[in-house]
């Protein structure tokens, strides 16, 4: 079978996950955690990579993005602890984690109030080591036809950037945008 399909870029037929999995870097034996979860067969997949070495997390909104990633862990068979609290309010202790992935594609930091964004990104610095990353995957903007004949909202998506840098994380890029995604990492000074 040929691997790359017309329409989809490089990604892979057989693994619709292979971009995020390699922009989010989570590796074996890994403290990770996501923050929202918008696609939960997304969410498995990385947490996937932390194996049985590792740790991996959902911290969501409310039920029906919890029931979207413990559905997600279940049909793929990977163990992730999901709980429900505010992005402001993680239930973490201060350096517990390696990587941090926030799911922006459903808005979830974006929607919040700028103080909240700021709290928020504190939150994410908390739980954080130092050297820890994060790494934000949003929605990029839809452009050419495709945001001409869209009825959706046409609301400009979160740029993750500048409130990371305000929040002191070094090193933030945006890693890549393609297949409808962007990916910005930030770093957690040492």
């Amino acid at each position: 079978m040929n691997p790359f399909v017309f329409g989809r870029g490089l990604r892979s037929a057989g693994d619709p996950y292979m971009l995020v999995i390699g922009m989010t870097g989570v590796r074996m034996g890994d403290r990770f955690a996501q923050i929202g979860c918008a696609d939960g067969g997304r969410l498995a997949a990385i947490a996937g990579k932390v194996g049985l070495s590792g740790s991996a997390s959902a911290i969501v909104p409310d039920e029906s993005s919890a029931s979207r990633a413990r559905k997600g862990a279940a049909q793929a068979g990977v163990l992730v602890d999901v709980g429900i609290a505010p992005p402001t309010k993680l239930p973490m202790d201060d350096g517990a984690l390696d990587v941090v992935v926030v799911d922006e594609t459903g808005g979830l930091i974006g929607k919040l109030s700028e103080p909240d964004r700021a709290a928020a990104v504190r939150e994410i610095a908390r739980v954080l080591r130092p050297g820890g990353r994060v790494v934000f995957v949003s929605a990029a903007p839809r452009s050419g036809l495709s945001s001409l004949l869209s009825r959706a909202s046409s609301a400009p998506p979160f740029a993750a950037g500048p409130p990371l840098a305000a929040g002191g994380f070094k090193s933030v890029r945006t890693l890549a945008e393609r297949e409808g995604l962007v990916f910005v990492e930030g770093v957690k000074p040492r």
